[in-house]
């Protein structure tokens, strides 16, 4: 899995043209609503360059015994927030990160007053100081007040208050917010993605997108990789709007890749590297975060990282670092780092973007959905299985997978 850096072109992904990993995704291939049963999705197999049609509920007869599965258990947050004038005109507040203050769970836990980073729609029509919205929670009638701020990194900062002694902004949030699908959907959520575009295992309030590739796991299939003696780690990747980006640029070295957050704890990693060359990540957010992970250790190995604080993956850091380090080393730099600061947990932020070239550390398998065209996250599957993306997203297209967010699975083993 590991290559030799002396030998890898540094340069190597800087000439990659981002109209090759493109292709013609007809409107009737995107799958509007999910599926009545979760785990009787399509599921897509890859080993060794061949390809296998199955049912999801089957993914345990493709996974190895004693192989270690990471999930992403973030959880999304009713992001979309409705506010309506006096003069009838709409204007929707669209959460994307905490600033005041700028954890998640504390965020969720003020109960007078939040600030956040937002997208503003029909921002045109919203010339007062403040915005209100009324609402009610347990049969009482409340006020959300919503104030703009100055703006930062080109998004608003906007200023929640509420006038409800006791009340969280989760639960806000819950009474007031709607679910944030995604825009190539066309429609308005209705009440079934409430629950839908959720994972079953889903536990810390963050996302305002769906880790989609868990969508498809039910307890019946948890049940069945259980018998296989197939090992469960969770780590938490709070998804950002970027994941609905597409890439405008025609070079991949134009396109700046969102930050996110995402948080571990040492019994996780300390499973992970008990468990290398068996490691299947469950979506492109989980990939995201192991092979963060591994940087992590070499930055903190060469002293680039020295403070909790500071633990940051930028977007070439996989290209631009050298990867003389083993895995195993890495993951134990990790560990030595997380014991010397006396936390078992870490919060990083990361904007790495995996591309074609990228040297894979941790993970040997990929559970994913299928991706948009020209989008990192197809550039991620091609890293990883190579020009056998063209193969599968053929052989998906003519035999009816469904597509994106609400669509059919996929399981990749690369040669």
């Amino acid at each position: 899995m590991k290559d030799n850096y002396k030998n890898r072109t540094k340069a190597s992904f800087r000439n990659i043209s981002v109209k090759n990993y493109s292709y013609y995704l007809p409107a009737v291939r995107i799958a509007k609503y999910p599926l009545d049963k979760r785990d009787e999705s399509k599921l897509l197999i890859l080993r060794n360059g061949r390809i296998k049609e199955d049912l999801f509920k089957n993914i345990d007869e493709y996974i190895n015994r004693g192989s270690c599965l990471v999930f992403n258990n973030s959880k999304v947050i009713q992001a979309r927030i409705l506010f309506q004038k006096p003069t009838g005109a709409r204007i929707e507040i669209f959460c994307l990160e905490p600033v005041e203050p700028n954890d998640y769970m504390l965020a969720f836990q003020q109960k007078q007053k939040v600030v956040w980073r937002c997208i503003i729609g029909n921002q045109k029509k919203w010339k007062s100081d403040s915005l209100q919205r009324p609402f009610k929670f347990e049969g009482n009638k409340y006020v959300l007040r919503a104030t703009k701020k100055i703006t930062s990194n080109g998004s608003p900062l906007i200023e929640f208050k509420w006038n409800a002694t006791g009340l969280s902004f989760s639960e806000v949030l819950e009474s007031t917010g709607l679910t944030p699908i995604p825009p190539y959907l066309n429609r308005e959520a209705v009440a079934l993605d409430k629950d839908r575009y959720q994972t079953l295992y889903s536990r810390h309030k963050g996302s305002v997108a769906a880790p989609t590739a868990g969508l498809h796991f039910t307890d019946n299939v948890f049940n069945k990789i259980a018998t296989k003696n197939i090992s469960k780690v969770e780590l938490t990747l709070h998804v950002g709007i970027g994941t609905f980006r597409p890439i405008k640029s025609n070079k991949v070295t134009d396109h700046e890749m969102h930050t996110e957050h995402f948080y571990f704890d040492k019994t996780g990693i300390e499973h992970i590297l008990e468990n290398l060359n068996q490691i299947i990540a469950v979506g492109t957010t989980s990939m995201r975060s192991l092979e963060s992970i591994y940087w992590l250790g070499v930055k903190i190995n060469r002293g680039i990282i020295q403070k909790p604080e500071d633990l940051y993956i930028s977007q070439w850091d996989g290209y631009h670092l050298p990867d003389d380090l083993s895995t195993k080393e890495s993951l134990n730099t990790v560990i030595d780092f997380m014991k010397e600061k006396r936390t078992e947990n870490l919060n990083v932020s990361t904007r790495i973007m995996l591309v074609p070239g990228y040297s894979f550390k941790l993970v040997s398998g990929l559970i994913t959905n299928f991706h948009m065209p020209r989008s990192s996250l197809l550039l991620l599957v091609s890293a990883f299985i190579g020009e056998d993306w063209r193969k599968v997203y053929d052989f998906a297209l003519e035999n009816n997978f469904r597509f994106l967010s609400y669509g059919d699975s996929s399981i990749f083993f690369p040669e």
